[in-house]
């Protein structure tokens, strides 16, 4: 047996990156801030966010930097070879495949407005 789930509710570090492809595909990629708390204060971590089709559509519509989103998906690492030392690279990303809507630091909502799953 083998589990890759993540959950996470935070808030959105920058407005979404989205790119249209040619195939109709959309991708949209995310940092998002989620508080790790210490004895001192509140530190956060900071996560790499993909998200595909009509949940992608959403998030760029409907998320900005400073939104408190929520979003269930799973880990993935993205690698690739350093142009200027050629040294293979890795990062982690999750890849979401429901995202929630919970508010924003603007609107200061704590109830989650609406869910979107990912289309397989």
């Amino acid at each position: 047996m083998s589990l890759n789930a993540v959950t996470l509710v935070g808030r959105v570090g920058g407005d979404p990156d989205v790119k249209y492809f040619e195939s109709g595909s959309v991708v949209c990629n995310l940092t998002l801030a989620v508080n790790r708390r210490t004895r001192n204060n509140d530190q956060p971590d900071w996560f790499n966010l993909e998200l595909w089709g009509k949940t992608a559509e959403v998030a760029a519509n409907y998320v900005r930097k400073g939104s408190l989103i929520g979003i269930t998906g799973a880990l993935k690492f993205e690698t690739w070879k350093d142009r200027s030392t050629g040294i293979d690279r890795s990062k982690p990303v999750i890849r979401v495949e429901r995202l929630e809507l919970l508010g924003s630091k603007r609107d200061n909502e704590a109830g989650a407005a609406s869910g979107y799953d990912d289309e397989f």
